[in-house]
């Protein structure tokens, strides 16, 4: 009786010992990887959630930016981090719907190594020119294409993003070749943008909202399938002849697989919290940026069919990195 007794003891103190630590979460600051540079479209949307975060939290979130190879470098990561609760990243449509087919070896599992939290924001794409670009519209832009094939550059984020596969669309859809440079982030293929390097670039709202209203970039078109109210007078993409082009990227928060569900449920009751705030509501309104707090479920099931829409992109478009 007294050897149950001490059993029974011991697992009631081990219980309690586990709930308060799990009620005490966080009581350290907690390191948000963002896999691209600092700047771009997903960056924003990041540091706008994390200072909120750190607020309900009691704890700062710190943004880690770790760009590169498409996202697979901040990726890999956090997948390999503990699954302790203070590591977490910011997933998308790149890291978690689209490298699993654009890669015949990745270096992380997305499903596997992972446990979603909550989406954040969907960011519909825009086509944007440099000012010298004789291009007002995509049709122009077609046009273009096919007088001068193959001498039209456009930038992306890095192979295998979404705005990678949206110029790949735009070329089999169209017939015609834009062609793709690749950078390790929005912050180092909009500086080329902006030089002239490059003429185009498939784009979130975020980061171009300065540089359109200054007019060193030009808005074409919109992958929406009605017109944005933010930009009213952008055509979609549709309207310029090219239909089935409603492409957005978006962003979540993910952690590490095996971490706690007490600790998944905490940090997405207070995403979902911070999602509705009115003033982020209002950012994100004015960067074209909406925000979507979901439950894990519903996140993780999200991806799951994002991944078979983008692995049927990436298979007509051919396009592939190895």
């Amino acid at each position: 009786m007294m050897r149950l007794f001490k059993l029974l003891s011991f697992a009631f103190i081990t219980l309690h010992c586990a709930l308060c630590l799990a009620q005490a979460y966080p009581t350290k600051s907690i390191r948000f990887i963002v896999p691209y540079p600092a700047g771009g479209g997903a960056d924003i949307v990041a540091r706008t959630v994390a200072s909120k975060l750190s607020l309900a939290l009691g704890q700062q979130v710190v943004i880690d930016n770790r760009g590169g190879a498409g996202g697979i470098i901040g990726a890999e990561l956090a997948a390999k981090a503990a699954p302790d609760g203070y590591t977490i990243l910011l997933g998308n449509a790149t890291t978690h719907a689209i490298n699993a087919s654009m890669y015949s070896k990745l270096s992380y599992d997305p499903f596997k190594d992972f446990v979603a939290i909550s989406m954040l924001a969907q960011h519909p794409l825009i086509l944007v020119a440099n000012p010298t670009l004789p291009a007002n519209t995509l049709a122009d832009v077609i046009a273009l294409a096919r007088a001068k094939p193959g001498q039209l550059f456009y930038a992306s984020t890095g192979n295998g993003s979404s705005n990678h596969l949206a110029g790949e669309l735009i070329n089999m859809k169209a017939d015609v070749k834009l062609t793709h440079v690749p950078y390790k982030g929005a912050a180092p293929a909009l500086s080329d943008l902006l030089a002239g390097q490059v003429q185009l670039m498939f784009t979130t709202i975020p980061p171009v909202v300065p540089m359109i209203s200054a007019q060193k970039l030009k808005v074409l078109a919109i992958a929406l399938p009605e017109r944005s109210k933010l930009m009213p007078g952008v055509q979609t993409m549709a309207e310029s002849g090219i239909g089935g082009m409603e492409v957005y990227s978006w962003t979540g928060i993910m952690g590490p697989a095996g971490m706690p569900q007490d600790i998944v449920n905490r940090l997405n009751a207070e995403t979902i919290k911070v999602l509705g705030q009115p003033d982020v509501v209002e950012r994100f309104t004015s960067l074209g940026v909406q925000a979507n707090p979901t439950t894990p479920k519903e996140f993780m099931d999200y991806i799951r069919s994002e991944t078979v829409r983008y692995a049927a992109v990436v298979k007509a478009s051919g396009a592939k990195v190895d």
